[in-house]
């Protein structure tokens, strides 16, 4: 699901530090961290909706057959939680059971482009254009997700 080259690559860490109140720092951080990891602050770019992993995946696979890339995707520790970028100011308007919103004040870890940290992981790298899903596609590629769920009786 991840793609690109060194280019790519590039192009999404100038995105990412874009919202860091220090970019210089923040390369440091991802550079110094054992982990890979930073901390960047939701709601200036994107906001966040975390979903439970069992519900993420199949969204992650509606969304994916649809028309369009979804935005950038990541997933934590174990895969229990999925973190969807979305527009700003959706995590304060999004009313769902289960799904959290990160969005303005609030933090979210994140691991430098194209590399492999141990835990949290890029399912979808950002692309370095700012393209995030869109909230009414991913609110229905969750109803699909949770019907074909229920369907198996998972």
């Amino acid at each position: 699901m991840s793609g690109g080259g060194a280019g790519a690559q590039q192009t999404a860490v100038e995105w990412l530090v874009s919202v860091a109140p220090d970019p210089e720092a923040c390369r440091g951080e991802w550079e110094r961290n054992p982990l890979g990891v930073a901390l960047l602050p939701a709601g200036v770019a994107w906001d966040v909706l975390i979903l439970p992993g069992e519900l993420g995946y199949p969204t992650l696979d509606v969304l994916s057959r649809g028309r369009g890339r979804p935005g950038p995707v990541l997933a934590d520790f174990g895969d229990a939680r999925m973190g969807f970028f979305v527009p700003p100011g959706t995590a304060s308007r999004w009313l769902a059971t289960g799904v959290r919103g990160a969005g303005r004040g609030t933090w979210i870890v994140v691991p430098y482009p194209g590399r492999s940290t141990g835990g949290v992981r890029w399912l979808v790298l950002p692309d370095g254009s700012g393209g995030l899903t869109d909230p009414a596609s991913l609110e229905l590629a969750m109803h699909e997700a949770a019907a074909a769920l229920a369907r198996d009786g998972k």
